[in-house]
């Protein structure tokens, strides 16, 4: 009986190996893995889709939108307005330099052809849970920072620690979802999440910047101030030269450890990218025209329509491209601060809201070029405006807005518009901090002035509108709130009632509803592409109601004046240009 065991142990060695090794690996999920059932494993990947999946494969060798023939070399030098005191972005306070977001690489890069979509960077592949529940970044091991450090988990978990301290509301709130940090196998993170996650939180973590623990931790360095010390950075660009305020200089990494992945391929040209700053944009554009900068994104119509008459431009010198694009256009707005009782009653806002006369404005100030804001994601697939109204003259306008003050208390007495029972005359100021906001004040306050009420304008600068906003300090304010067309957690930010009463939130307007907060808290819980559109559609439809804001105007294009050797790729992906695989010829 002995002899015959041995026999079959030898004939079947090779089936008794399979087995022991199979209850191994078995062992090891139960160990590392969580035990909830609900908790089912995707098999490991190098890209994540917030719907769907993912549009490049596992071997893809560059981004559609990228020329991966693009030469390196030259300068890219653009303008920005008002000025800088950190270098520090990764805290609230303080006003950051621009272009600081390419000296730190994130966990995994966002590409710009899907509406939200993440491929691997520093994460070089993940698990995932089937209900994202936890997410495991496998970090590459090539990864290293600016010194040569590698990336470590230690590094993540110290990030994931400081943003979640110091950084903006939005990150802290979506951070505090993880339940548990963990590093289950050498080089991985695994973040667990907690109560009220949703499908976008894991995205979310994945977006980190890594910073580097040794850099911050080490003595006399404090991440939670600001500081103008170049700090150590990963990405493709770091730090050369900064004038205090003034100016900021980068340098490319002719080493950077991920300029031949396949997500960064095409990508990062220009040997130096300079940011100038100006006092305001008229000064920023004379600048322009003499040549001190090669690249402007151009905002003012009325600058494109007649400001580049010039001979640059007329010998080919200068190139003026509009380029066309499928994300959502920034909503510029006129914002109701609904926490003053003055803008508390609905019926208020919408009579304001037909007295601001665009037509008029479109046509004497922009050139007929401009289209009314009807959406609070207009241009997009995810725009549900309400239905319009027959066109009405200003004078059918005036007499619906008096209906509508007269339905909430107030009426014109001595010329002044009063409220009946209090005997209060309708005041208030618009807080705004550029030369063409105050055009656009100054216009909507011309009629206003037609049913009594005066209007005070106040231009203040940047710091003070910044802080001002971060307090609800204001009646009536100019903000443009930018939306994506992935919209998720952000939104209870805009518009959720805990956003209303935290300073620094973007709920400007004070909006405080239930059903406005289920129907934001929901569009980060859609199950598909389909599921998000529709619930995106009933938010935009609750907010036009509300009449929080009066939407002002949008182009539905990206209007970039540049030196003629400056060249762009031929495929525009659905955001837009991506001036990071534009290059110098």
């Amino acid at each position: 009986m002995i002899a015959k065991a041995k026999a079959f142990m030898r004939k079947n060695l090779w089936l008794i190996i399979s087995l022991k090794v199979v209850k191994y690996l078995i062992v090891l999920y139960f160990v590392f893995y969580p035990s909830d059932s609900k908790a089912t494993v995707d098999p490991p990947t190098m890209a994540i889709a917030m719907h769907g999946s993912p549009k490049y494969a596992h071997d893809f060798t560059h981004l559609e939108y990228a020329n991966i023939n693009a030469p390196k070399g030259g300068e890219l030098h653009q303008a920005v307005n008002g000025h800088f005191d950190t270098l520090n972005n990764h805290i609230i306070m303080g006003s950051p330099a621009k272009g600081l977001a390419l000296t730190n690489d994130r966990l995994m890069a966002r590409v710009w052809d899907e509406p939200f979509s993440l491929y691997g960077l520093v994460a070089e592949n993940i698990d995932v849970a089937t209900d994202r529940s936890w997410i495991i970044f496998h970090l590459n091991p090539k990864a290293k920072f600016h010194d040569g450090q590698p990336i470590t988990t230690d590094d993540v978990i110290f990030s994931y620690e400081a943003y979640k301290k110091h950084g903006h509301p939005v990150r802290r709130r979506v951070y505090s979802l993880v339940d548990k940090v963990s590093t289950p196998f050498k080089g991985s993170v695994q973040f667990d999440f907690g109560e009220g996650y949703d499908a976008e939180t894991a995205l979310i973590l994945a977006i980190m910047p890594v910073l580097p623990k040794h850099y911050w931790t080490a003595e006399g360095r404090d991440i939670s101030k600001t500081t103008l010390t170049p700090p150590l950075g990963s990405g493709p660009y770091k730090i050369e030269d900064i004038d205090a305020g003034h100016s900021i200089t980068y340098s490319r990494v002719p080493d950077y450890w991920a300029k031949d992945l396949a997500v960064n391929k095409g990508h990062y040209n220009f040997d130096k990218l300079k940011y100038s700053y100006y006092r305001d944009d008229s000064i920023a554009f004379e600048a322009f025209k003499a040549g001190e900068y090669n690249l402007r994104r151009e905002t003012d119509i009325r600058k494109w329509k007649t400001g580049y008459n010039i001979k640059p431009v007329t010998s080919g010198k200068i190139k003026l491209s509009t380029l066309n694009h499928d994300r959502p256009d920034a909503v510029k707005s006129l914002v109701f601060n609904t926490r003053e009782d003055i803008f508390a009653d609905k019926n208020i806002r919408q009579a304001m809201s037909l007295m601001f006369d665009f037509d008029w404005i479109n046509k004497n100030m922009f050139y007929s070029s401009y289209k009314r804001i009807d959406s609070f994601f207009p241009n997009s697939e995810l725009a549900n405006p309400q239905p319009k109204e027959s066109q009405q003259s200003t004078r059918e306008k005036t007499r619906k807005a008096l209906k509508l003050f007269e339905t909430a208390g107030w009426a014109i007495k001595n010329k002044q518009m009063t409220n009946k029972a209090t005997g209060l005359v309708f005041n208030f100021e618009i807080l705004l901090q550029t030369a063409e906001e105050k055009k656009i004040a100054l216009s909507f306050a011309r009629s206003l002035e037609r049913i009594g009420i005066n209007a005070k304008v106040r231009q203040v600068e940047s710091a003070q509108y910044q802080g001002r906003l971060d307090d609800f300090d204001y009646d009536m304010v100019f903000f443009t709130w930018i939306n994506s067309l992935s919209p998720g957690n952000e939104q209870m930010n805009y518009w959720g009632s805990l956003a209303a009463d935290t300073n620094g939130s973007r709920n400007y307007a004070g909006v405080k509803d239930k059903l406005i907060d289920k129907l934001a808290n929901d569009i980060a819980k859609s199950n598909s592409r389909e599921e998000l559109v529709e619930r995106t559609h009933k938010l935009d439809s609750a907010l036009l109601s509300g009449h929080y804001a009066i939407p002002l105007y949008y182009l539905g294009k990206d209007l970039i004046a540049h030196s003629s050797d400056i060249k762009a790729p031929d495929n525009t992906p659905i955001y837009g240009s991506v001036i990071e695989t534009w290059w110098k010829e």
